[in-house]
């Protein structure tokens, strides 16, 4: 292949990746290119697994700097990245490894906040019944409470794609609180930010409910 097919089919790629997951709801702004290093891998010939948990970080960093964009703009954004004033703190994170990842490769690490009821693993249509141990919505519930996120913390899901085998490799889950850096405690972030992540959390629930009904009626 010349260099500029070898351009073309990369590109395909990276844009098959991306249309998967923003039908899984996954945040557009949250998209990040890891390129694989050969440092990543460890004696047993595959990227180590801690290293996942820094790919999830440069994710969710690019990630809250669209949020703080959206929410105050450039010197917002800024802020919340040095910790000034009210940003955000991880306060846990879990990582699900599907498949070993090798060098040479790039992955797609994107986020999006759920809620213990909009919560559903990648590979789970959202209405759906359980599948690889997502949890389903009561659907008893009245559907604003489903939507209704914490105050002062929300739970976000993280995901790897990988370039190479055109595939989900690895999950995470995160509680991210908002945290008031100056006072050095937890806090409500305001009415903005929230309506902010509640619209976002909105758009991604959006996007599954459309691609499922696609799919479906193709």
């Amino acid at each position: 292949m010349t260099e500029s097919e070898v351009a073309e089919a990369e590109r395909l790629v990276a844009e098959e990746g991306r249309r998967k997951l923003l039908e899984l709801g996954y945040d557009p702004t949250s998209f990040w290119e890891q390129q694989v290093v050969w440092g990543d891998h460890d004696s047993f010939q595959h990227v180590n697994n801690v290293r996942y948990v820094r790919f999830f970080e440069s994710g969710r960093i690019k990630w809250m700097t669209s949020l703080g964009d959206e929410i105050g703009g450039p010197e917002k954004a800024e802020a919340m990245l040095k910790g000034n004033g009210i940003s955000l703190i991880l306060k846990s994170i879990s990582v699900n490894f599907k498949r070993p990842v090798t060098y040479p490769d790039t992955l797609l690490i994107a986020h999006k906040p759920h809620t213990k009821n909009t919560f559903s693993s990648a590979h789970t249509s959202v209405g759906g019944a359980e599948k690889n141990g997502s949890r389903s919505p009561d659907s008893t519930e009245p559907e604003e409470k489903k939507l209704k996120l914490p105050k002062t913390h929300f739970h976000a899901l993280g995901i790897a794609y990988s370039y190479a085998q055109r595939r989900i490799v690895t999950e995470s889950d995160s509680v991210l609180v908002w945290y008031d850096y100056d006072r050095l405690t937890k806090c409500d972030p305001g009415e903005k930010a929230r309506a902010v992540l509640q619209r976002r959390l909105a758009e991604g629930l959006a996007r599954q409910h459309e691609a499922a009904a696609a799919n479906a009626s193709s």
